[in-house]
């Protein structure tokens, strides 16, 4: 049989078949995703093929079991380094049409640097990504002009955003028009309201949240496991844990500059066609940051994703 994986609780895969009937899955013996080393073989949004396991004595509601026994081709994925096996890596989804990356520039601040690893890994593994600004109803004065900065150095560079609040339902209608008939993925940094977020956009989800811990200004972990939601107009929607360093995997050096679009851009006129735009002479690219057509912030990050293969770097997220 084939199926949808809908959620994944860490031991076992919850399977949705193609008849609607709903499976709770182990994966077969070794089974690992080829040429990935990952500590999940299998992903929300993954399609799989599957044998029901059905024992004789077992009630018909609990008895919808079955063993995974191969996965399909993947059209992309958003991956991770594991935050506790470096040279492994995780996914947190599969098959997306979108992913929405929920940002927030207060309560708490999500760094520069993280927005910039993921949207690199998304581009890396072809996943479209909208940068969703969450919380405005609490930006002051103080902060409205850097979230007015922020927005405006990611449109240059061709990202879409959205200004929301998730509270106050602010842009929460014309975000729910994006999802329709998609398969749409929740990022960010826990806290930032990705499960505040789906209970405005789809109330009958009702999903758990939690406050913001004073003590520290981050967020408290809602979401321990990935799962994908059902909703109207045939889409699905994946909430995620939230995630604090976002580290990126099996990048070759010279392959980073390819994922941040304006770097990649201003490198065909760099003189050499390996320069790793860091020291080289007539380097387009070292150009462009010294008349700030490429922001700081930005080349800052591709810098950090160099020195990525040093032990621990990816952790900070810094």
């Amino acid at each position: 049989m084939k199926g949808l994986v809908i959620r994944n609780t860490g031991y076992s895969y919850t399977v949705k078949a193609e008849d609607g009937n709903i499976f709770d899955c182990k994966v077969k013996g070794n089974f690992r995703i080829r040429g990935i080393r990952t500590t999940n073989p299998v992903a929300i949004g993954d399609r799989v093929e599957f044998t029901p396991e059905k024992p004789a004595d077992a009630d018909i509601e609990q008895a919808r079991q079955g063993l995974i026994t191969a996965l399909e081709d993947r059209k992309n994925y958003i991956i991770r380094k594991s935050t506790n096996l470096s040279k492994q890596s995780h996914i947190i989804a599969a098959n997306v049409d979108l992913c929405f990356l929920i940002v927030t520039v207060t309560q708490p601040e999500t760094s520069l640097t993280f927005i910039d690893r993921f949207l690199a890994s998304a581009e890396a593994y072809r996943v479209p990504v909208t940068l969703v600004f969450n919380k405005v109803d609490v930006v002051d004065d103080e902060w409205q002009g850097y979230l007015d900065g922020v927005i405006r150095l990611y449109e240059t560079i061709g990202y879409e955003c959205r200004r929301i609040s998730a509270k106050t339902g602010e842009g929460v209608e014309e975000l729910r028009k994006e999802l329709s008939g998609k398969i749409v993925c929740l990022s960010g940094n826990s806290g930032v309201g990705k499960s505040t977020l789906i209970n405005a956009l789809y109330p009958n989800l009702n999903l758990r949240t939690s406050e913001i811990s004073d003590a520290y200004n981050t967020g408290k972990h809602t979401t321990t496991f990935s799962e994908m939601y059902e909703v109207e107009d045939g889409g699905y929607i994946i909430d995620t844990p939230g995630i604090k360093g976002f580290g990126t995997f099996n990048m070759q050096k010279e392959e980073i500059g390819h994922y941040f679009r304006e770097i990649f851009h201003f490198s065909s006129g760099c003189r050499f066609n390996n320069c790793t735009h860091t020291h080289e002479p007539h380097c387009a690219v070292l150009e462009a940051v010294e008349r700030h057509d490429i922001s700081e912030s930005r080349y800052n990050s591709y810098l950090s994703m160099l020195e990525d293969e040093k032990e621990d770097k990816y952790r900070s997220g810094n």
